[in-house]
């Protein structure tokens, strides 16, 4: 028979019950078959039972619902038996694909859905190029965005530089201010609550110049160490030193206090040793004179170092990785060539620990008349600078980013607003030009979005004129609609009789 597409693969009547069914399509256990000449309604369609082994994803009515294949006969699917000479038939390549892109739409509302509101972007807070010449005024806020963009850029820019800085010690000096004072107490007569025997009392406070801020340091964390020497002539070898090291369970304190007997003048040595952080070192004389560097943290060491070996170019030519030494470096080191790796371990054995500031005082205690005498002392320290706490603070603040992100919502839901309208606009103005026209236009887009919404495919209202069922093609389709029909009955019986009929 002639057909409308060459062949019987493109004419699906919908009319295999075979065929994969709809939610409207099931059939109900216990529904009688249909009579001929039934209806294609979705209301009015009536149901079969599902054949036992069949698999629920086959089933569907007779003439299938609105959400049945195109018109024309479709073969395939299911164990129906076929004429002889017919091949099997699959599903249409355009209804195929208009299922696969449906479930790929459902799957990605559902995903849009699971994940929540997602980050908004940069291009969603441009206005559209047909609002732009609409409104020419926009054009000053699209050159704030482009201002906005740049300014992203900058304090994105500067952001990573203050996370770079802060991994680096950011010190200042500071003048670090020491009071050394001391108090005399004479002996009393005897039967006089008092003192029986003449003491001195040494004390070591101090205090930052200009300290900013509230909270003040302590006068016992700019130490590792303090160590007072009095006189050993006066009290011995077992008594006559006075030391105070730090350790990992030291509670800090304002100032230190030594109290000790006797009524004459005592000469003290004052040993403070700095606790540098990063820790310091003292370079050995004559790599001092050499580099320039006398005493530095480890870093900055190996950096001069470094700057020596590259200005003075002893690094060799064809390996890279030895250091052909120079004289001085000979008699340093004490090797005509080595290697990089080597010159830590090298390096260790010129590497001391700092000098400490050394404070020479006398602790007077001969006239009962000036009992407290105190001396100053001013030595340069190192301290935090204040603008890394502040670097630190801009990092985790959050309040700006916060009003920041509020903003930029409004923003997003105002250009919403924005698009909203200027598509209301354009239905409005569509309307008033060519309302017949519009109205046509609109009633197809809505019958292609009711398609859609219920699955619906084909023509409804060519396939409901008597002309379309006198198509060359409708006695072959109705006739393989039986033979199938027939067909299935009969496997039914056979289940249900327990035998086979031939």
């Amino acid at each position: 028979m002639a057909s409308r597409g060459g062949g019987f693969t493109q004419m699906n009547l919908n009319l295999n019950p075979m065929n994969v069914g709809h939610a409207a399509g099931m059939r109900m256990a216990g529904m009688p078959q249909p009579p001929a000449g039934y209806s294609r309604s979705m209301n009015n369609a009536p149901q079969y039972p599902q054949r036992t082994g069949m698999p629920s994803s086959r089933v569907g009515g007779p003439m299938g619902s609105m959400g049945g294949q195109l018109p024309g006969p479709s073969y395939g699917g299911g164990n129906m038996s076929m004429r002889q000479g017919m091949g099997p038939s699959g599903m249409d390549a355009s209804r195929k694909r208009f299922l696969h892109l449906h479930q790929q739409q459902q799957q990605e509302a559902l995903g849009g859905l699971r994940r929540g509101a997602k980050r908004r972007k940069m291009a969603d807070k441009v206005l559209p190029q047909r609002i732009r010449d609409l409104v020419p005024e926009s054009q000053a806020y699209m050159d704030l965005l482009a201002f906005e963009r740049k300014l992203d850029q900058t304090i994105a820019r500067k952001r990573m530089e203050i996370q770079e800085a802060i991994k680096k010690p950011i010190m200042q000096k500071r003048k670090l201010r020491i009071y050394i004072s001391n108090t005399y107490t004479p002996s009393k007569p005897e039967g006089e609550e008092a003192e029986k025997v003449s003491s001195w009392e040494l004390r070591v406070e101090g205090k930052l110049l200009e300290e900013p801020g509230k909270q003040k340091r302590k006068f016992s964390s700019f130490f590792k160490s303090l160590v007072i020497e009095l006189d050993k002539e006066l009290y011995g070898p077992d008594n006559h030193l006075v030391e105070w090291h730090r350790m990992p369970t030291t509670q800090e304190t304002d100032g230190f206090q030594v109290k000790r007997p006797g009524d004459l003048n005592v000469k003290c040595t004052l040993l403070l040793m700095l606790d540098h952080q990063p820790p310091q070192y003292k370079l050995d004389p004559r790599l001092a004179r050499l580099l320039g560097v006398h005493t530095q943290t480890r870093a900055s060491i190996m950096q001069a170092l470094w700057l020596y070996i590259k200005n003075n170019k002893l690094q060799d030519c064809h390996e890279k990785e030895f250091i052909n030494c120079n004289r001085y470096f000979r008699q340093i080191f004490g090797c005509p060539r080595m290697r990089f790796s080597e010159i830590p371990m090298k390096l260790a054995g010129l590497l001391q620990h700092p000098d400490p500031i050394i404070i020479n005082h006398m602790i007077s205690s001969v006239d009962p008349n000036d009992q407290k005498k105190t001396a100053c002392y001013d030595i340069d320290v190192e301290v935090d600078d204040p603008l890394k706490g502040q670097m630190n603070s801009f990092l985790s603040s959050t309040t700006n980013q916060q009003e920041i992100a509020a903003l930029e919502v409004k923003i997003h839901e105002t250009i919403e607003y924005i698009n909203q309208l200027k598509t209301e606009r354009d239905f409005m103005l569509s309307f008033s030009n060519k309302p017949q026209d519009f109205i046509q236009d609109w009633l197809k887009s809505q019958c292609r979005d009711l398609k859609l919404m219920t699955d619906v495919t084909g023509n409804p209202e060519q396939e409901r004129r008597t002309e379309f069922y006198q198509e060359p093609w409708v006695p072959e389709a109705v006739g393989r609609y039986v033979y199938s029909r027939v067909q299935q009955r009969r496997q039914d019986l056979e289940q249900v009789l327990g035998i086979r009929l031939n």
